[in-house]
C-alpha cells in the first residue's frame, strides 16, 4: 500500500503548496482521492501514470477538493481515453460536471459514471475481489464523507517443500490455496496448515477530510493501519476550528488514540502558520505515531 500526497494544504493554491488531492495505490488499484486545482499537474510532476486511474473519490463539493476534476476529465478526453471512469461524490457532482461539459460542447469519448452519495450512514460504495471502500460520514459545513479502504484477505501461500514432500499434483493447488485439506491416496489427511503459509495481514487506510472533531467515527476506523485526518488549526485557534467545522491537530490525535490506529498522518494545514512541524508537535502530546503530509511526499506501508 502506497500513498502519494499531491496536495495537502487548506483553501487556496500557492506557488509552493497545493490544496487537497492524493493517490492511494492498493492491490493494483490507483484510487484518486479528492481532486483540487492543479491535481493533473501534480500527477505529472510525481510521475504517476494517471491513465490507470478509473475510480475517483470526492469528499465534498468545496473548491479546494474538487475544482481540478473538470480539467482532469477534459484532459482524459484530449488524450483519447477509452477506459471508463467512475466518480463517487456528493449529490450534485454530476450536475456540476456535466453542465461544464455541455457548455463547452466537450462530452467525453469514454463512459463517465457518477455514483452520487447522500446517506448520512456509512455505506459500501466500491468492492471487488481485492478491496472494499466504505464512506465515513463527517461533520463539515456541507455534506461530506471520508473513505475507508480495506484490503481483502489474500489466498494462502503454498509451502512448496511440503507439496513436494507429499508429491501433491498441481491440479490440487487452487483448492489448497483456498484452505482445503488434502487426502492422499493412502488415505492420510494432510491439514492445510502444513501445506500453506498464512497470507499477509490485510492493510487498511482511512481518509478523513474536512470535519469538525468527531469521536463518533472512532468505532468505524478502529485499529486501521493508517489514518489521514485533517488538522487545519492548532489549539490556539480552536475557536476558528469550531466556527468553520474543522479540526485541530490535537483533536485529530485524540481520534487516532481512541481508535487505536497504527499511524496518523496530518494534513489540510492552514497557511497562517510558519511551520507545519507545529502540528506534529501538538499532536504527539496525545498520540506518538504521527507523520506530516506534504506535497510530493510518498508513504509506503
Amino acid at each position: 500500500m502506497k500513498l502519494h500526497i499531491l496536495g495537502c494544504y487548506a483553501a487556496t493554491p500557492r506557488t509552493l503548496t497545493n490544496p487537497t488531492s492524493q493517490v492511494l495505490e492498493i492491490k493494483n488499484h490507483l484510487f484518486l482521492i479528492d481532486c483540487a486545482e492543479g491535481t493533473q499537474v501534480q500527477l505529472r510532476k510525481n510521475k504517476i501514470k494517471f491513465s490507470r486511474i478509473t475510480h475517483i473519490f470526492i469528499s465534498h463539493l468545496h473548491g479546494d477538493h474538487f475544482f481540478g476534476l473538470p480539467g482532469l476529465i477534459s484532459t482524459f478526453r484530449l488524450l483519447g481515453r477509452e477506459k471508463e471512469m467512475h466518480i463517487y461524490g456528493p449529490k450534485g457532482i454530476k450536475e456540476a460536471i456535466t453542465l461544464l461539459l455541455k457548455l463547452g460542447d466537450s462530452w467525453t469519448n469514454y463512459h463517465l459514471y457518477f455514483h452520487e452519495l447522500s446517506s448520512k450512514e456509512s455505506e459500501l460504495v466500491f468492492e471487488d475481489d481485492k478491496v472494499s471502500v466504505h464512506t465515513i460520514p463527517l461533520n463539515h459545513r456541507v455534506y461530506t464523507n471520508g473513505f475507508l479502504f480495506r484490503e481483502k484477505l489474500d489466498e494462502r501461500k503454498l509451502n512448496v517443500d511440503a507439496l513436494d514432500k507429499y508429491n501433491i499434483d498441481k491440479s490440487q493447488f487452487r483448492n489448497i490455496k483456498k484452505g482445503q485439506n488434502i487426502i492422499l491416496e493412502n488415505g492420510e489427511l494432510v491439514p492445510n496448515s502444513e501445506l500453506t503459509f498464512d497470507p499477509k495481514k490485510p492493510k487498511s487506510y482511512a481518509y478523513c477530510s474536512d470535519t469538525a472533531y468527531m469521536p463518533e467515527i472512532v468505532q468505524q476506523i478502529a485499529e486501521v493501519d493508517v489514518l489521514y485526518h485533517e488538522s487545519t488549526f492548532l489549539e490556539s485557534e480552536s475557536h476558528l476550528a469550531n466556527k468553520t467545522k474543522h479540526a485541530t491537530a490535537k483533536e485529530a490525535a485524540a481520534v487516532a488514540g481512541e481508535a487505536k490506529v497504527g499511524q496518523l498522518i496530518l494534513g489540510h494545514y492552514s497557511t497562517r502558520y510558519k511551520s507545519i512541524d507545529l502540528f506534529k508537535e501538538e499532536a504527539q502530546q496525545i498520540f506518538p505515531n504521527v507523520e506530516l503530509a506534504d506535497d510530493g511526499k510518498v508513504f509506503e506501508f
